[in-house]
Parts: structure tokens; sequence; C-alpha cells
């Protein structure tokens, strides 16, 4: 029996996180992650590509019970009293593992859920009552530089499989993200730069140019402010190499926080 199980064909998600202060928000960008909880079919277990597991190599979370991380600083009381309790899925993770070429060697029993899972989880499944684990981020550095994005998205190909099994797989970052000049007001107008490096983003997510996307310093001058660093970008790569030839992409939020941060989501199939 195959480990990962069989429950059919699932969609795959793009989400933007965005600022923790989401976990307990009641705004159009968490009632969006709502509708999509009641509209996905139910997955057998969740995989999460978070931007706030960067390791040096690529892991998955392999717990049967796993912890919820406050990896947050300076936020009101109530978000670290808050508790995910969902289940792990070490199987599947296992499997996943396997699938990577790296079996028991990228378990990992220590990491738990980030908040890169749990406070877009809260909201599109609130019973915590799906099995979720998480898949790190190989952020290994070369002569001072990480991996290359195309070594990301030819990673992610290797996971198309477990779309056919029950698994529904979820980067969740952001695609534009640059806190060194962030606006606190959450409602702030947007940089001229930040709106303007989404809409080119948009643009190339329509037209399914891959290629545009994996080098997106072509995109222009104002990228280097758009993606400062890639932790964020890099879980929407993972997204775009599950897509197969003439799949639709629809965008499941569209919007700005905090006036340099992209909350901008979408969804494969």
């Amino acid at each position: 029996m195959n480990a990962i199980g069989n429950s059919g064909r699932m969609p795959a998600l793009f989400i933007g996180h965005g600022s923790p202060m989401n976990i307990v928000a009641d705004n159009s960008y968490t009632r969006s992650l709502q509708k999509l909880g009641q509209e996905l079919p139910r997955p057998e277990a969740v995989m999460v590509i978070s931007a706030h597991w960067l390791t040096g190599g690529t892991y998955v979370t392999c717990t049967q019970h796993p912890r919820t991380i406050h990896d947050f600083y300076g936020f009101p009381q109530e978000l670290y009293r808050m508790r995910y309790p969902s289940p792990g899925s070490p199987e599947k993770a296992k499997a996943v593992a396997a699938l990577l070429g790296q079996e028991e060697r990228a378990c990992d029993y220590d990491w738990g859920l980030d908040h890169a899972s749990w406070a877009v989880l809260k909201h599109m499944y609130p019973q915590a009552d799906i099995p979720v684990f998480e898949m790190s981020l190989d952020y290994s550095f070369n002569e001072w530089r990480p991996k290359p994005v195309s070594y990301h998205y030819e990673l992610g190909q290797k996971l198309r499989t477990l779309r056919e099994q029950g698994v529904l797989i979820i980067g969740s970052g952001n695609m534009v993200h640059n806190l060194r000049v962030i606006d606190f007001d959450t409602d702030a107008q947007p940089f001229d730069w930040a709106a303007s490096n989404d809409a080119k983003l948009k643009a190339r997510l329509i037209e399914g140019n891959h290629k545009a996307l994996v080098n997106y310093e072509s995109i222009g001058k104002e990228a280097d402010l758009a993606v400062p660093t890639l932790d964020h970008y890099l879980p929407m790569i993972y997204i775009l190499a599950l897509q197969d030839r003439d799949e639709p992409l629809t965008f499941t939020y569209e919007g700005m926080q905090n006036a340099s941060v992209s909350m901008r989501g979408f969804r494969i199939g």
C-alpha cells in the first residue's frame, strides 16, 4: 500500500501569510482563507513549504504531534497562548523524504509548525483535525549565495505525484516582502515599487511564464526591493513547479499589507 494514500488529485496553493496579526484579524484576507477551507476538497494531509524553516538541505517534519512554534517577537500575548494541535503525518512525511531521494535522512523530529503554517491553517481548518507536516527550504550557501531559484523549481517538480495522493501542498510566503521598510499600519498605502512588482508578478503568473518568475531579477530594477531575500519568494516557486501545462491558475486573494508586503495568493488546479 502506498504510504501517501490515495484520495484523488488535489489542487496546490500559494498563500501570502504576512504579519502574525492576521492570526487574530477578521479582514478580507482571513475571510478568503476561511472560504478556501470550505471550498477545497478535504485532503488526507497538508504539507506546508514554509518561508520560516530554513535549513542546510531539505527536511520534513516526521513527528506524530507537531508543536506550535511562536516564531515572532513583540506581538500581543494573546498570540503566544494560541496552539494549533493538529496531528502530524509521519508516514506521508517519510514518503516525501523518499521522493526526494533522502528517506530517513530528511526526517526532522524537533521542528513543528511555525506561523507560516498555523497562522494560515487556523483560518482554513480551525478544528485542527487534518494531519499537517512541513517541508523546509534548503538555504545552503555556495560562495555566499543561496542555491539558485532554479534548484528549488526542479526540486518542486519531484513533488507532483503528491497531488494524486490526497496531499494538499501549500507554499506559504509572500511574493513581495520587504520588512526593512515596513509600515506598521496594516492598511498603509503600498509603496509604488511594491505595487508595481506585484502587478508584474501577477502578469507573469497569468501568462504561465515560469522562466521569468524563476529569473525574477529580470522583472526590473525594483526586484531587489521586492525580493531582498529569497526565503518568502521560494515557496511560490515550489507551487509553480507543480503546475501542469495548460492547468488553470486562479487568484485566491489580491492585496497589500503594511505598504511593502503582497498578500497575493493563488490556486493551481
